[in-house]
């Protein structure tokens, strides 16, 4: 079973990799842009100064603990979280992408489903949706 605080250990570590590493990877790979969600990093670079694999290399470079992988674009889209991107010539456009396997529906509040787990599903949708001001 995992500790309570290993979540934010695992936080702490990895922005102590990006504030020591991140700055000098930037400038050398000339990374114009970079998204990170949990586990899941949006890199946008120059593919004339550099290449995906040298990055995907000096990335796993930084701990060995940590391996990186890499998602390329295919006929100019790439998906990231549960957004579709495509680029154009002079653009990027985006729109919802679903995986093949989406369903979308929430946990069934029946009898076999303990009551801890539609809350759960039912207050983190209500976070989402509610509006901030």
């Amino acid at each position: 079973m995992r500790a309570p605080s290993s979540g934010l250990i695992a936080e702490i570590f990895l922005q102590h990799i990006k504030h020591s590493h991140l700055t000098h990877l930037t400038q050398k790979h000339k990374i114009i842009n970079y998204c990170i969600y949990v586990y899941d990093i949006l890199i946008i670079f120059d593919s004339n100064h550099s290449n995906i694999l040298e990055i995907i290399n000096d990335f796993n470079s930084l701990q060995p603990k940590l391996r990186f992988t890499a998602e390329t674009e295919e006929d100019y889209t790439l998906n990231y979280l549960d957004i579709s991107i495509n680029r154009t010539p002079t653009s990027l456009n985006a729109s919802t992408f679903r995986k093949p396997t989406f369903t979308d529906i929430i946990t069934p509040s029946h009898p076999t489903t303990p009551c801890k787990t539609n809350t759960l599903s039912l207050g983190t949708c209500t976070t989402y949706l509610t509006p901030t001001t």
